[in-house]
């Protein structure tokens, strides 16, 4: 079938996609849908989130601070974030979504951390996501999440400029190394 018949959320296809080898614009075009779907459901998630789904998220948060002190898998925990974050906006079409998207999210996931210092940098502006959901301040935490966005959009862009092999996504997520 010609591309534009694939169903470009299905994990199968990802997955293919992912062997085949994912080219620029595949990246481009995921990193646009994050920018288009992650403000507004943080937003709503800031307004919505019940007390059990913020302890969740920052669990997932505290996965990814051990990770990256004391090495460890980032990306599992990084995705848990960005998933439990749509969930707790409570719209379905959302929630539906973040189940599709979790394939496209790791990908993203796995080539920002593929930069040395990708994880590093990035952990603080999940904080500051997870802080102002916490702090149920909407507009500010649409503020973090394009912060965060955008600097994934960077680091990928940086990989991409870089010629080094993409990630894959058939094996289990690359593991952080204790710092």
């Amino acid at each position: 079938m010609p591309e534009t018949e694939w169903n470009w959320f299905d994990p199968d296809v990802i997955a293919w996609q992912s062997k085949a080898g994912f080219t620029p614009e595949f990246l481009r075009d995921l990193q646009e849908l994050r920018r288009v779907v992650e403000p507004a459901a943080v937003r709503m998630a800031a307004e919505r989130a019940t007390e059990e789904e913020i302890t969740e998220i920052e669990e997932a948060y505290g996965g990814m601070k051990r990770a990256v002190e004391g090495g460890g898998d980032y990306v599992t925990y990084d995705l848990r974030f960005h998933q439990g974050l749509l969930r707790a906006a409570h719209n379905r079409m959302v929630i539906q979504m973040s189940k599709a998207l979790g394939a496209l999210l790791r990908t993203s996931f796995e080539i920002s951390t593929s930069r040395k210092d990708g994880p590093v940098r990035s952990l603080p502006l999940h904080r500051a996501v997870l802080d102002a959901v916490i702090a149920r301040n909407p507009a500010k935490a649409e503020k973090a999440i394009l912060v965060l966005i955008d600097g994934a959009r960077e680091d990928i862009e940086l990989v991409l400029g870089s010629r080094r092999r993409l990630p894959r996504l058939s094996g289990p997520a690359r593991q952080l190394k204790p710092a």
